[in-house]
């Protein structure tokens, strides 16, 4: 981790790291976003974008910063939230 990450809570009570998704290798970084979308497009039932379209959406989001990747301590997972409430899947 570096300086520029930080301890944080988000409303999902996830107590962990944000971390900059520029320091994720990119193949990490679009395995992380698919299973993101995959796990949260099945729970909405749109079946209308495919997978490339969503992985694109999120990490539009992500340079937004709607979103952000926090490393959760708690269950040692990463996760895709949104940051300040401005995220939209």
């Amino acid at each position: 981790m570096t300086k520029q990450t930080e301890k944080v809570v988000s409303e999902y009570s996830e107590e962990g790291v944000d971390v900059p998704y520029e320091q994720i290798s990119p193949a990490t970084l679009r395995a992380l976003i698919e299973e993101f979308v995959s796990r949260e497009w099945s729970e909405l039932s749109d079946s209308n974008y495919p997978l490339d379209e969503k992985v694109e959406q999120v990490l539009q989001q992500l340079r937004d910063k709607k979103a952000k990747i926090v490393y959760d301590l708690t269950s040692e997972t990463c996760n895709i939230v949104p940051n300040e409430g401005r995220f939209h899947v």
